[in-house]
């Protein structure tokens, strides 16, 4: 079976520039988001060898989320001007590899990944891989969907497929919406229901299904909780929605604009020299041979 691996390319690179710690060329560059970011782009080559490979990025300014509710990610912090700094050079690392980024106004990286998943659902000899250390991405988790959670690192992330799903959080990839509806998301500003946990949650999904089923047997539940849950049905039903990826994001993509081509060899050393990424740099021989003429379609860097 084929492989498509998408890069969850914001995710990764937070989580790259809060995981090392601050590294810098003998010119004083910002460099540690990039390395982190490129290091694990090596090792999805290196191991899964995918014939088949894209990035999605989030794009400055509101999404449709931000529209629908002004409060949806207020709590958050703004994204440190180091950070931002590096983005170009990982556009860079793109471009010499030949790989491309896929971004549109409005939507967020994950509802680019959810449009792609939606794309290649009639694939079926074909693997999608979703490398990234969000969890709200589990919902896209199908048959032929997985998600890596880097948590511990590429080489010992987690690999959620709809069983593993299950075996983490007791119901189906299919209900994470739901179950953010009633226990809320304090990382995106989701209120959920009021007094409904985790644990209540999880009870609640696994009895009934979705939240619309919930609500819908609400005279099955004991009174206290269904108190609770009249009491937020409003901020449930919305907190859904705002979890819930879209699938329909409008973006220009075909399977074959992924194809990984064999990158030019010497366009990457260069750009590693330049980076003085000398340990990065000897494992390119674990990875594509050299072809000499490439194409790409690469966006220019307006994401921040």
């Amino acid at each position: 079976m084929k492989k498509l691996v998408i890069l969850d390319g914001h995710a990764i690179i937070h989580r790259a520039f809060h995981a090392i710690q601050p590294l810098n060329t003998s010119s004083g560059e910002l460099v540690n988001a990039v390395f982190g970011f490129t290091s694990m782009l090596l090792n999805v080559l290196e191991i899964e060898k995918p014939e088949y490979i894209a990035i999605a990025f989030d794009r400055k300014g509101k999404t449709f989320r931000h529209h629908a509710d002004a409060t949806y990610k207020a709590t958050r912090t703004k994204t440190a001007p180091e950070l931002i700094g590096q983005i170009g050079r990982i556009y860079e690392i793109a471009r010499a590899f030949s790989i491309p980024i896929f971004a549109e106004n409005g939507f967020e990286a994950d509802d680019i990944l959810g449009g792609i998943c939606e794309r290649v659902k009639a694939a079926t000899d074909l693997k999608t891989i979703i490398v990234s250390g969000d969890r709200d991405l589990l919902q896209l988790v199908n048959e032929h969907v997985s998600v890596h959670d880097l948590s511990g690192g590429y080489r010992k992330s987690v690999n959620f497929t709809p069983e593993k799903v299950v075996e983490k959080y007791g119901f189906a990839a299919k209900f994470i919406p739901d179950f953010k509806g009633l226990a809320g998301d304090s990382s995106d500003n989701l209120k959920g229901v009021e007094g409904i946990g985790e644990k209540t949650a999880t009870s609640l999904i696994q009895e009934f299904g979705s939240l619309e089923a919930i609500y819908e047997n609400l005279e099955k539940i004991k009174p206290t909780l269904r108190a609770k849950l009249e009491k937020d049905r409003t901020a449930a039903l919305h907190s859904k929605m705002m979890a819930t990826i879209r699938l329909d994001a409008q973006i220009e993509w075909q399977l074959e604009d992924c194809r990984l081509n064999d990158f030019d060899r010497e366009k990457v050393s260069n750009l590693f020299d330049g980076l003085e990424f000398h340990s990065l740099a000897k494992r390119l021989s674990k990875v594509l041979p050299i072809k000499t003429e490439v194409t790409t379609k690469i966006e220019q860097p307006s994401l921040f």
